[in-house]
């Protein structure tokens, strides 16, 4: 065999587009969307940017597919069978997303960025379609099927995103602070509201410290759910 048709197969064998994708994907969750360089990818993977080029295309094309790779694996997460039913496909598919987003910091920004640019794109349709097929199946009348599944989509998307690090988030909060003590200090000054203006705010000053992000985030979708099966 030629010696250039050795060194191609050799490099074939030891770079693929999944070993990159996944390379991506280690960089945005240790570092951002700021830590997805050309330079990183290459000394990553001890690589020209040739390479990476070849497979997946420049910086926001690998951006989209990692986003893609990410949302499709959670998708494809199926509820317990004794949840087979609407509601329990839809909390499924929420959950899912809410745990992928969980995982991956960076994805908040870029699923929403994929729903508003690319509609015809897999992670847009995908959503949709898993989401909208439980819709029907909720008894929502067809001509309220694409208002319903939307709002399912719009609470999911700002649900989560609250729980994530938002690129070029300027508040000052740092991304890595511990959560019990920013719940603390949160309590802490809702405390110190005057409790005749913040009656409110006074009485719920407990909970912030003991809730749980996830039972919230159901709690969401069930009022959702309540408010569709009654759509006529």
């Amino acid at each position: 065999m030629p010696t250039r048709a050795r060194r191609t197969q050799r490099r074939n064998q030891v770079l693929s587009r999944e070993q990159i994708i996944d390379t991506a994907i280690d960089l945005l969750d240790t570092g951002g969307e700021g830590a997805l360089t050309v330079r990183a990818m290459t000394d990553r993977l001890a690589t020209g940017s040739g390479a990476i080029y070849y497979h997946v295309g420049n910086r926001d094309e690998l951006l989209d597919t990692t986003t893609e790779t990410v949302i499709t694996a959670a998708l494809a997460t199926k509820p317990a069978r004794a949840a087979a039913s609407p509601e329990g496909e839809i909390r499924a598919v929420a959950l899912a997303l809410f745990d992928a987003i969980a995982e991956h910091q960076w994805l908040a920004t870029r699923l929403t960025l994929q729903i508003i640019r690319n509609p015809v794109g897999p992670v847009t349709v995908g959503i949709f379609e898993r989401l909208g097929q439980q819709v029907g199946a909720l008894g929502v009348p067809q001509p309220r099927w694409f208002d319903a599944a939307s709002t399912l989509v719009h609470y999911i998307l700002g649900a989560v995103s609250q729980n994530a690090r938002v690129e070029g988030d300027t508040s000052g909060i740092d991304p890595d602070a511990n959560r019990e003590e920013f719940f603390d200090a949160t309590s802490a000054a809702w405390q110190a509201l005057d409790p005749e203006d913040y009656p409110f705010m006074h009485a719920i000053v407990g909970q912030i410290r003991e809730h749980d992000d996830r039972e919230q985030f159901l709690t969401g979708i069930a009022v959702v759910l309540d408010g569709l099966t009654n759509l006529r």
